[in-house]
């Protein structure tokens, strides 16, 4: 997962710099970590995001809302804890997997135009495409790949290079690697797959997928921020992801991002949270789009971020809300749009911990612009039953870890081995069908759900949004 650091070389802040708060430039004076702020209002749902972001220990933030027809946004923070420059309105944040949204928009325009059939094989559109399992490589639909129902591990990390046949040698790497799952059996989620999506952007439109993308959504949409890549990321006022450090310090990342063959699944696009709106507002406007937003799959395992089924492309949540969220080497971002009211709100962070501010924010948008209530985030419960050991311990693997579920003393933990180190996390009993982190990790407790029975009454697989198969 490593590419060479692609920062911008950003000036220190001086003191006639000025913040930048509902896209309107206040004098403000600097801070250590940034500039101070003041309270401020969105479309009257009010909060101080200064203060937030201080709160929850995040460097930077930007807000957007789309409401009424508007879109209205405002900033906080810095854009990096080495630089100390401020997070402006006009900043570029990574979006990471929301990426996978405007890929599934441009597969939508390939459909609407009748050069792509959803159901059909994919090889049918690919000469040569392979994977793993002849089967597999027969059946393999985009429907598939959209769902994340294709079968296809999530995590392959190789680096193909940065030249425009990055994605084709990826998509050809996939050949050699063991595919998990019959196509259309089970949700896992599969950022390869989208990958193999943009190699279909790239063979039915012939060009590149990062040309495809600027031809046919960023310019026409007359998008001024959109950051295709780390070079044109770097034109900009650019954010840099933060993580904690073993000591638990906030410390910025060395890596801007992975190889260029992630591009479709969202490994490089940046962009201001406005802008990130003009494109929501494209969806909401086209009824073609609509289409992405419908209900592809009703049983999604609880991963813990409250999404209850999938679309073509975008998660659905209760109340008719959509969404995603993205993570992309130390920045997260999330999008939450209410189709039915027109509104839309996008908060993207440069912090791995962004998370609690995120739904401080987007509770209070949709709940008072919306008329929707946002599910809590996760929570070990106070007095949890024990765990079915017979039915969820044992072992899983992915392509990442072997992981065991193990009951001792009556306690419950998780082992991840690979590669010779282990780790192992407390957990405790969710519900019937999952388990709890205890402890929380910067971003909050994870949940992973056990799915499915074989043919001893033991789960199948354990589910943190990706399957990891029974092994023993």
């Amino acid at each position: 997962m490593s590419v060479e650091i692609m920062e911008a070389e950003l000036a220190v802040i001086g003191e006639d710099r000025e913040a930048v708060v509902i896209g309107r430039c206040v004098p403000h004076p600097p801070t250590l970590l940034g500039l101070t702020s003041r309270p401020t209002s969105l479309f009257g749902v009010g909060w101080d995001l200064g203060e937030l972001v201080a709160k929850y220990d995040v460097p930077g933030a930007q807000v957007a809302i789309l409401a009424d027809g508007e879109i209205r946004d405002e900033a906080a923070g810095v854009l990096s804890l080495r630089t100390q420059v401020e997070a402006t309105t006009d900043s570029v944040f990574k979006v990471g997997s929301i990426t996978k949204i405007w890929t599934a928009t441009l597969i939508q325009q390939l459909v609407d135009d009748g050069a792509l059939d959803l159901d059909r094989p994919v090889r049918d559109y690919l000469p040569g495409f392979r994977l793993g399992d002849q089967a597999a490589t027969k059946n393999l639909t985009a429907r598939h790949l959209l769902t994340h129902t294709g079968g296809i591990d999530g995590n392959h990390f190789v680096d193909t290079g940065r030249n425009d046949d990055a994605i084709e040698r990826f998509v050809a790497v996939l050949a050699e690697a063991a595919h998990l799952l019959p196509p259309g059996t089970v949700f896992s989620y599969s950022n390869s797959g989208y990958v193999i999506l943009g190699r279909l952007v790239e063979v039915l439109r012939g060009k590149p997928f990062h040309d495809v993308l600027r031809e046919r959504l960023v310019t026409p949409l007359g998008l001024r921020s959109a950051a295709i890549d780390p070079y044109e990321a770097i034109l900009h006022r650019a954010a840099v992801g933060h993580v904690h450090s073993g000591g638990g310090e906030v410390v910025p990342v060395k890596e801007w991002a992975v190889s260029y063959y992630a591009a479709p699944s969202g490994s490089h696009f940046a962009i201001s949270a406005r802008e990130l709106l003009e494109f929501v507002r494209l969806h909401l406007a086209d009824p073609a789009l609509a289409a992405l937003r419908e209900p592809q799959l009703d049983d999604v395992p609880d991963f813990g971020g409250g999404v209850i089924g999938w679309g073509l492309g975008w998660m659905l949540y209760q109340d008719g809300v959509v969404g995603h969220t993205g993570v992309a080497k130390g920045q997260k971002a999330w999008l939450r749009v209410v189709p039915s009211a027109g509104v839309a709100v996008a908060v993207l962070t440069n912090s791995a911990g962004g998370e609690p501010l995120a739904y401080e924010i987007f509770g209070a948008v949709l709940g008072e612009l919306a008329g929707v209530e946002t599910a809590p985030r996760p929570v070990p419960p106070l007095s949890p039953a024990a765990i079915d050991a017979d039915r969820m311990c044992g072992t899983y693997r992915s392509t990442l870890h072997d992981i065991t579920l193990t009951s001792e003393n009556d306690r419950a933990f998780l082992i991840y081995r690979a590669g010779g180190s282990e780790k192992r996390v407390e957990v405790v009993r969710l519900s019937d069908s999952s388990i709890i982190t205890l402890g929380p990790d910067p971003s909050g407790h994870q949940v992973l759900s056990l799915v499915g029975s074989d043919e001893h009454g033991r789960a199948r697989f354990l589910h943190n949004g990706a399957a990891a198969y029974r092994i023993s």
